[in-house]
This record gives structure tokens, C-alpha cells and sequence, in this order.
């Protein structure tokens, strides 16, 4: 895509294009051309820039709301923006860098409590919204599991995972249960499945015990989910005016399958940002995505993401992004 897109421009309308993008980052204003002709990386005189934006408006990766009015970016602009800036590899400032080294260098805890403060740190990087998706829990393997008795027919089935995940699973069977009986099973179960992964759990091994069957029925069920953070909407909401657009965007961030979904299908495509309708979800039309795939445990992936206005700071979102995904990924294997 960027040999294609290189062939449109010479270096001049490419930077003025970046010009454009940069300055419209910062001040969320139509950019004019007097202001873009002073730009170090322009250099050239008001009447130039002006032939070349409306050049570029022609070609689709500008836009002027009103006549009066200077130009915006289009989706294709940003576009081009982000896929020349990938090619440069964005990186973070040293006062960033070091929040992110004392962050990890510090986390610890079991992994719920890690995610959301990664989410934190990310909000904070970035101020837009933010996604940790934990590593997959089918591929995770059991350090160790217990039952804990809670009445004459119901217990909790206990299994605390490699990736730091406590998982709990009440569990009610027909049998009358005691407290030797659960203590035993207790026994049987975790000889039977730690070291495995859930994965891996055969519940039919129990088929004479009900009780240890249903154990491990409850906790192979728990591989089909993983721990998701979404914080930080209202970063998102802050970028925009319209009253109903908030409420559209606000609605899908409170969907955490919807934006696991999105994220996934976007790494699928083999990208690491969808600007705009890039997306494929009317609600974040005018919202871009810079998501990034994150080590686990042994084979286990977790994804992590930022959302934010199509008019986001794309170089902070890809380094930061892209560093938090590459620390958080050692910290958890390491674990």
C-alpha cells in the first residue's frame, strides 16, 4: 500500500499532507494553507501549498467543510499519515519510557489486577480508550485446584491458573455431600488436573462421580472466556460534540465481546491500526483502533488496543501501544 500511495506523491505534496495531519492532531481546526507554508518540512511558498491541498482534496486525502474554511483530513489521509509513520517506528518520549519500565518492573499480583492497571497506564499514555484482552485461558495450565464445601449439595471448584487467573466455579449436585467427601474429591480432583491445561480436561474420566465430573465440566467451561479491560470511554467522549454520537460510541465500548471482536478481526486482517470506517462498525466511524497482539504463558496470545478519535496522536498510540504490548507480554511469561 505505501509503494501505491508513493507513486501518487512527490515529497512535497507528502509533506504537506503530513503537515496537514499533524497540525489538525493538535488543534482539532480546519488547517489553512498560510499556516502550513511556514512548517519547517514545507518550506514553500502559501500559493504552492494551496494548489497542492486542493490537489490532494481532489484526490481524496482532504476535505474542506466550508468553502471558507481550511482543510481536514479524510480517512485516506490518515491513512497514508499513519502507513508512512509506521515505516519511521514511533517511539516514546524518555519520560514515558521510564513510566512504562517502573510500571512493569513493579506489576505484580494476580492477572485481573495487572490487566486493568496496564489499562490505566495505557489511558494515561495516550488518553484514549483502552482494551487488555488476557491471554487465552484454554492453553493455560493449572498450578493448582481445590473444592471448598459450601453446603449439603453445593461447592466451589477452585483452580488457580499459571497466568496468575483465580478462576471460581460453583457447583450443585443431587448428591448429599460431607466434608470428608469433598475433602477427598478435592484430593482426587486437583492429582487429576494440575499440569493440564483446561483445554485438556476430560470430565468423563470422573464418570462414576458426579461431583468431580461437574467440577471439571465447570472448569473447562472457563477456557471458552478470557479477562477483558475496557476503561477510559470517557477520553473517547471528550473527543467528540454531538450528544447521540457519544451515546453510539459509548454504547459499543460497553459491549467487551463487540470490541474484543473488533480488535481480533483487525489483527486478523494484518493490521495494527483501522482508521474510520476501516473499523467495519457505524458507530466508530469517525474513531480509529491501534491494536497490538501480546505474549502469555506458553502458547497462549492476549491482545491489547486504544481507541480514540480518528484525530488521535497516532505516533504516541503506536509506541505506546506497541511497547506496553511487548513488556506485558514478558512480565506475564516471566510469571
Amino acid at each position: 500500500m505505501i509503494g501505491e500511495q508513493q507513486t501518487l506523491f512527490d515529497n512535497r505534496k507528502a509533506a504537506i499532507l503530513s503537515a496537514v495531519v499533524q497540525q489538525y492532531i493538535e488543534t482539532a481546526q480546519p488547517v489553512g494553507s498560510n499556516h502550513i507554508a511556514k512548517a519547517p518540512s514545507v518550506a514553500v511558498s502559501s500559493a504552492t501549498v494551496r494548489h497542492d491541498m486542493a490537489l490532494l482534496e481532489n484526490q481524496g486525502y482532504l476535505t474542506q467543510p466550508h468553502t471558507s474554511a481550511g482543510r481536514v483530513p479524510t480517512d485516506k489521509g490518515y491513512r497514508f499519515f499513519v502507513d508512512a509513520l509506521r515505516q519511521r517506528t514511533p517511539s516514546l518520549v524518555a519520560a514515558d519510557r521510564g513510566i512504562v519500565r517502573d510500571f512493569f518492573t513493579n506489576a505484580n499480583g494476580e492477572l485481573e489486577a495487572v490487566l486493568a492497571r496496564t489499562s490505566e497506564l495505557l489511558i494515561s499514555l495516550t488518553d484514549c480508550a483502552a482494551v487488555v484482552v488476557g491471554p487465552e485461558a484454554a492453553v493455560v495450565q493449572i498450578r493448582a485446584a481445590q473444592l471448598v464445601d459450601l453446603s449439603t449439595h453445593v461447592v466451589l471448584v477452585v483452580a488457580v491458573m499459571s497466568n496468575g487467573v483465580v478462576e471460581k466455579r460453583t457447583v450443585e449436585v443431587d448428591t448429599e455431600l460431607t466434608g470428608a467427601i469433598v475433602a477427598d474429591a478435592s484430593r482426587r480432583l486437583a492429582e487429576s488436573v494440575v499440569g493440564k491445561t483446561l483445554a485438556e480436561l476430560e470430565p468423563q474420566v470422573f464418570g462414576n462421580d458426579p461431583l468431580l465430573g461437574a467440577a471439571v465440566e465447570a472448569l473447562r467451561a472457563a477456557s471458552h472466556s478470557a479477562e477483558i479491560v475496557v476503561g477510559g470511554a470517557s477520553r473517547v467522549a471528550a473527543a467528540f460534540e454531538g450528544v447521540e454520537q457519544i451515546r453510539d460510541v459509548l454504547a459499543i465500548l460497553e459491549q467487551q465481546i463487540v470490541v474484543v471482536s473488533l480488535i481480533r478481526d483487525v489483527l486478523d486482517r494484518g493490521m495494527r491500526v483501522a482508521i474510520g470506517g476501516e473499523t467495519g462498525v457505524e458507530p466508530l466511524a469517525e474513531c480509529s483502533l491501534v491494536v497490538a497482539p501480546y505474549a502469555g504463558p506458553g502458547e497462549a496470545r492476549g491482545m491489547i488496543g486504544v481507541l480514540g478519535p480518528t484525530r488521535m496522536d497516532y505516533v504516541q498510540a503506536l509506541a505506546a501501544v506497541a511497547v506496553v504490548s511487548r513488556r506485558l507480554g514478558s512480565v506475564l511469561s516471566e510469571n
